[in-house]
């Protein structure tokens, strides 16, 4: 992905093309659960009207338990601070939770460089498997400052990847729709800030921590709540 001028602008202008999708679901007034993160302070979560099955929508990475007990869903942005906190977080979390299984959505909302390195994660997904592009998104969420196209790319040769093939894939209009509709999705779901995540049909804005996010799986697995009574 050679980034020029033009780039950049194509990059600013499918951002904007995102973000003018205003949300058809709103969050109800108050959480449905008291659901408190590790930092003390209450993690907004809502019903949504219906959980959206992901079976029909491209390029969501999956990890996890073939067979799963719990699903849970991470909306996420490249250059957000919480999403890259809580990329580790989530691996540990599956290692330790047999039954759980994570799907990762690109949600890049925080500029065009997202968006760059949104194209760059579904290009290795596209053509070289969950594995790679799972390795390629904790190695981008392993490193240091902003994220775009030529510092995702630079992840790529350290896969074993051609980045040049991987960058021209990236441009291809079709990986480009891809982002677009995961970030549709998103915004239908009234997933505002990054990271959100989607459990048992339960909107989470904002990331818990480790420990509240444990605490929520192993509720979910007994009581299909946040928090058990």
């Amino acid at each position: 992905m050679t980034m020029h001028r033009r780039d950049v602008l194509a990059g600013a202008l499918a951002l904007g093309a995102l973000l003018l999708v205003r949300p058809r679901v709103r969050a109800q007034e108050g959480s449905l659960t008291p659901f408190v993160g590790d930092h003390g302070g209450q993690i907004y979560n809502y019903r949504l009207p219906a959980e959206p099955s992901l079976d029909g929508l491209p390029g969501v990475l999956w990890t996890g338990a073939a067979a799963p007990e719990v699903i849970l869903v991470e909306f996420f942005d490249y250059n957000c601070p919480y999403c890259r906190a809580a990329s580790g977080d989530l691996q540990a979390l599956l290692a330790r939770t047999p039954g759980l299984r994570l799907g990762l959505v690109n949600n890049p909302v925080l500029g065009p460089g997202s968006v760059q390195a949104a194209k760059i994660q579904q290009a290795v997904l596209r053509n070289h498997g969950p594995a790679k592009a799972l390795a390629f998104h904790e190695r981008v969420f392993a490193g240091h400052g902003a994220v775009d196209g030529p510092s995702a790319l630079a992840v790529v040769p350290g896969l074993g990847l051609d980045a040049r093939a991987v960058g021209a894939a990236g441009d291809l209009p079709q990986v480009g729709d891809v982002v677009k509709r995961q970030a549709h999705l998103a915004a239908a779901l009234g997933f505002s800030a990054t990271p959100s995540f989607m459990i048992d049909g339960i909107g989470v804005l904002g990331y818990p921590g480790p420990r509240a996010m444990a605490r929520a799986v192993a509720a979910i697995r007994q009581c299909d709540r946040l928090a058990c009574a």
